[in-house]
């Protein structure tokens, strides 16, 4: 790529790409290319002017090489990052205030005076029958303000004035608009798709592949607990599927053959095949795109009782504006106060805030379903820790291969990666890694694998029962044995580590000794948490007595349960909200869903299972949980902006009203006023789009 150097200074560089044009599909390619390189910061494309602004830490000679090296064509982009990067969407609104000023003023100094006086008059009865109409369906709110305003300056010959206050209204709109879309569409990205391979259906073998090297019509099997990645329609298998990321229910939907399933979505239970119909990543953005803009999750309380505030107060501005006429006896002070209004800024302001602390929320690799959640984080006052891949790290190692059977250790953890890799959690992952590490290939030889929640897997292998799973699942449930002479070598297993144990055909035949070291910043993350507000901090697991109470002592938690059900988290999490806590559930796995479902907000951890981070109200990428301490002081600042917010637009337009009724504010003209209080409203969004962390 040709091009030369604008400006730079230590740490920056602006360059000018030699081409005619630039598309808006090559401003996306240029900037997902350079953002995918190491030590670049930050890059910021300008298609009009060929322009890129890159913020680096690195030697400049090192991007000057890497700007040498781009072509179009040779690097590859992601679909949806194409098809939904908003580029486009900024570029229409800001030629739209471009053009609406462009309109107002050359017209004003081109067109003959009566000419633009009709036109002005013409553009008006928009806004009037608009009035009309809220008026007729008894409804005093915003429309009847601004119909009322327009109307009365038409009546009184003032053309000009009504002129400034539709063009204001119309900039206003534009803004609002392009402020809600970008806001959700920075959401909906923040959300979409991520999934990075699948099983497909191959000469009746089931082969783990890339996504991007499925087609239209090929099969792919989606077993419980897994995530759907395509669109598609059932060709086999029967399931309980969660679709509450599209539609918002709550109860999964029976999906069979001939039924269709959605991108997205999760199979709770049962088994799949679904054969690919729609490829493209934006069939799943433009469904989140709907959902946040439709779905109830987005609205906090406080969103609600500002907008509903906003609508009970027009009927007082409509007062003031009658009082004033009726005081002053002078129609341009009674609509200066017309054209002073709570809902702009309140029904703005306040999502505005909440939808850019999700988008801030994003920049942690913090993922939050809707507002009510934040607002749900900063009343916490009790947090409730899965630990198995949570406060311990979230990729637990293979340790040994305990061998009672007299197979080779080798073989036994073959065929437990062979089960373990249809089922996402972080222990049965390591099992997967320690086979892929030792390059045992583990061919599909099983029939259908059973998965019991938090308790193991069954299936069989050359007609031989094969399960694997906790102490309780293979020696209290399935009531498997020891092989004679071997209770010794049991008794002595290593006790720091956590344990898989292998049974073929009712006998032990390996122990998988699992290491699942406790994170670094487990104890520390506890005592920020708990500046930040939280009261009492609980650890459950499933695992023994002994591992638990060794774990709690060290990262300092108020209390711990051991050996618990997934049943029995969701008690606790019910309980403990009857008794008047506000709970937060962190978790992992597929036996944390019904708690994570449970609790005011659920917080999966997304290396974990998919259904986990399905049913979550918030998912945490980063491999920390420092970035849970991020969300809760995001969460209070939020809370802290949304009632300085309140405060500062009931006390300025409070202020304006009480003007316009003494006729003090007389002395400005309505146009005037109306700047005034637009221009409030848009500084106020303004600073609501800021980041509330420094």
């Amino acid at each position: 790529m040709k091009f030369v150097i604008k400006h730079q200074m230590k740490g920056r560089m602006r360059v000018h790409l030699q081409q005619k044009r630039m598309s808006y599909q090559q401003a996306d390619i240029l900037q997902y290319y350079l953002e995918s390189k190491e030590n670049i910061v930050k890059v910021k494309v300008y298609e009009r002017t060929q322009d890129v602004a890159i913020t680096y830490r690195c030697d400049r000679e090192e991007i000057i090489e890497r700007l040498r090296q781009f072509h179009y064509d040779t690097v590859k982009v992601p679909d949806d990052v194409l098809a939904n990067s908003g580029r486009e969407l900024n570029r229409q609104y800001w030629d739209q205030l471009i053009m609406t000023t462009v309109v107002r003023y050359s017209g004003k100094l081109l067109l003959p005076s009566p000419i633009w006086s009709g036109v002005t008059v013409f553009k008006s009865l928009k806004y009037i029958w608009k009035g009309i109409k809220t008026l007729v369906q008894g409804k005093i709110e915003v429309a009847v303000l601004d119909g009322t305003a327009i109307g009365v300056s038409i009546l009184t010959g003032d053309i000009d004035t009504a002129g400034s206050v539709m063009y204001l209204l119309e900039i206003g709109e534009i803004l609002e608009e392009w402020t809600h879309k970008k806001s959700v569409g920075d959401l909906a990205r923040s959300m979409s798709l991520n999934v990075s391979k699948v099983w497909l259906m191959k000469d009746g073998q089931q082969v783990l592949v890339p996504v991007s090297e499925i087609r239209e019509n090929d099969q792919i099997v989606v077993s419980m607990g897994n995530q759907i990645p395509f669109d598609g329609i059932v060709e086999s298998g029967e399931a309980m599927v969660n679709q509450a990321s599209l539609t918002g229910e709550s109860l999964p939907v029976r999906k069979c053959a001939g039924g269709y399933a959605y991108a997205g979505t999760v199979v709770e239970e049962g088994e799949l095949v679904v054969c690919v119909k729609e490829m493209n990543g934006s069939s799943k953005f433009e469904k989140i795109v709907t959902m946040i803009e439709e779905s109830e999750k987005l609205k906090s309380s406080l969103e609600g009782k500002a907008a509903h505030l906003a609508d009970k107060l027009v009927p007082y501005t409509l007062a003031g504006s009658i009082l004033t006429g009726l005081i002053t006896r002078n129609v341009t002070k009674a609509i200066s106060v017309l054209m002073v209004d709570f809902s702009c800024a309140l029904k703005l302001a306040m999502p505005i805030s909440v939808l850019s602390a999700i988008r801030e929320s994003s920049h942690y690799s913090i993922t939050v379903k809707g507002g009510k959640y934040l607002e749900a984080m900063a009343d916490a006052d009790m947090i409730v820790f899965d630990k198995t891949g949570t406060l311990t790290k979230a990729k637990p190692t293979v340790a040994d291969v305990v061998s009672f059977n007299g197979s080779h250790p080798d073989e036994l953890l073959r065929i437990a990666a062979c089960l373990e890799e249809h089922f996402p959690h972080s222990m049965a992952k390591a099992v997967v890694d320690a086979a892929r590490d030792k390059k045992l290939v583990h061919e599909e030889m099983h029939s259908k694998v059973e998965y019991i929640v938090a308790h193991g897997i069954s299936t069989m292998i050359d007609d031989r029962k094969v399960i694997i799973g906790s102490y309780h699942f293979v020696f209290e449930d399935e009531k498997c044995t020891i092989p004679k002479g071997m209770q010794e070598q049991f008794d002595v297993l290593p006790s720091e580590y956590s344990h898989l144990y292998l049974a073929i055909d009712d006998v032990l035949a390996a122990v998988i000794c699992i290491e699942d070291p406790l994170r670094e910043e487990a104890a520390q993350v506890i005592q920020l948490l708990k500046k930040e507000g939280i009261e009492q901090v609980v650890m459950m697991t499933g695992d023994s007595d002994r591992t638990a109470r060794a774990i709690a002592q060290r990262v300092g938690v108020d209390r711990y349960y051991s050996e618990v059900l997934p049943e029995d988290k969701a008690r606790f999490v019910e309980a403990a909200k009857t008794s008047g806590h506000k709970v937060i559930m962190i978790g992992d796995g597929m036996n944390d869903s019904p708690a994570l479902s449970a609790s005011d907000v659920g917080i999966a951890i997304s290396d974990g299972a998919e259904i986990a981070r399905e049913i979550a109200d918030v998912t945490i990428a980063a491999d920390n949980l420092y970035e849970i301490v991020t969300l809760k002081k995001i969460s209070n600042a939020l809370m802290k902006r949304i009632h300085c917010n309140y405060r500062t637009i009931v006390g300025f337009n409070s202020g304006l009203i009480v003007l316009g009724v003494l006729g003090i504010l007389g002395i400005l003209p309505p146009a005037t006023s109306a700047l005034l209080h637009n221009t409030s409203t848009l500084l106020i969004s303004l600073r609501s789009m800021q980041d509330l962390l420094d």
